[in-house]
């Protein structure tokens, strides 16, 4: 008698799967020996090890005129709604408290704690997009403050318009971790982009009352592009670009540097063999930065079925090695 109960319950659990919709899950483990930091803020002073756990549930139900999508992501320090979506023709509505990246601001520095990065962090609560015919709406908000982005677009043949309002007066108010927030931007940019052969025209300016404004052109042959670009500081920057099958290489040099700074360098490399993958970047603007965003990061992996096995350092003698099975 149990077994049949068994059985019964498992056939009425699967039909309501069924009519709800699609569900999939999907997930890693990692183990992490060393000691990161990220932004300007340096990691633990002693390496040791750490370990992550992810296991994202996502439903999708399809079955009318409109499409709706959640997922429900669980990890080592708890559990928390991923993103929802509502979508139906030409128009989606997107909800993802605090994780929208269109409205980010930096911490201001006083709380001087973990996350007090200078890194910027997300705060857009939801948003609404329109595309249809060539043209592209987003309007981002923050539900708590107000602040809020839009982005229009307007694509015909070989010309894109574009236009983007921000407006991050508050800066985020109901950010977890006891870090604080100053303003971000207030502003309206213009931008148009156009393409004849090989080569990519870009322009864009604001309204600031000190106006931002930058040109580029770019050039593409075969592997390689190359784009000189300007901005309102009189800096000029000559950056080239190549892929050669299993190597990627750019660099840039800035030149005329206003901000008192020197003029950056930047320079990344990228190769691909089979299930080997090794990068080295170094950027001169990125000066006393730890982890992801230091001078000068190399990093390695290899890929054996599910387990990527990964290794990098950085020229602040940071390191980390990580094992990490996703499925």
């Amino acid at each position: 008698m149990k077994k049949v109960l068994l059985t019964t319950t498992a056939v009425v659990f699967t039909a309501g799967f069924v009519s709800a919709g699609d569900m999939s899950m999907s997930g890693s483990v990692k183990l992490t020996y060393g000691s990161f930091g990220t932004g300007s803020l340096a990691g633990a002073a002693v390496d040791d090890f750490t370990s992550e756990a992810d296991l994202d549930i996502a439903a999708t139900s399809a079955g009318g005129n409109i499409t709706m999508t959640g997922t429900l992501e669980l990890d080592e320090s708890g559990e928390a709604a991923g993103p929802v979506t509502i979508s139906s023709g030409a128009l989606v509505f997107t909800y993802d408290a605090n994780d929208l990246g269109a409205l980010a601001v930096a911490p201001d520095g006083t709380f001087a704690g973990a996350g007090d990065d200078g890194e910027t962090n997300n705060y857009g609560d939801y948003s609404v997009a329109f595309s249809a015919g060539g043209i592209g709406v987003t309007y981002t908000k923050d539900q708590e403050t107000s602040d809020n982005a839009m982005s229009v677009s307007y694509a015909a043949g070989a010309l894109t318009l574009t236009l983007d309002t921000i407006d991050e007066t508050n800066g985020p108010t109901d950010v977890a971790g006891g870090l604080q927030y100053g303003s971000g931007d207030n502003k309206t940019t213009v931008g148009a982009t156009y393409v004849t052969g090989p080569y990519t025209i870009a322009i864009s300016g604001d309204d600031q009352a000190t106006q931002n404004w930058d040109a580029s052109v770019a050039m593409a042959n075969g592997d390689t592009t190359i784009t000189v670009a300007a901005d309102e500081t009189n800096m000029m920057s000559v950056g080239i670009g190549y892929t050669n099958g299993a190597m990627t290489v750019s660099a840039r040099q800035e030149f005329n540097n206003a901000a008192g700074d020197d003029s950056e360098t930047e320079v990344s490399l990228t190769y691909t063999d089979g299930a080997l993958t090794f990068s080295a970047a170094s950027d001169s603007g990125q000066t006393g930065h730890f982890g992801d965003e230091a001078e000068m990061l190399l990093s390695a992996a290899y890929t054996d079925g599910d387990v990527t096995v990964a290794a990098k350092g950085t020229d602040q003698d940071e390191m980390e090695v990580s094992v990490t099975f996703a499925f």
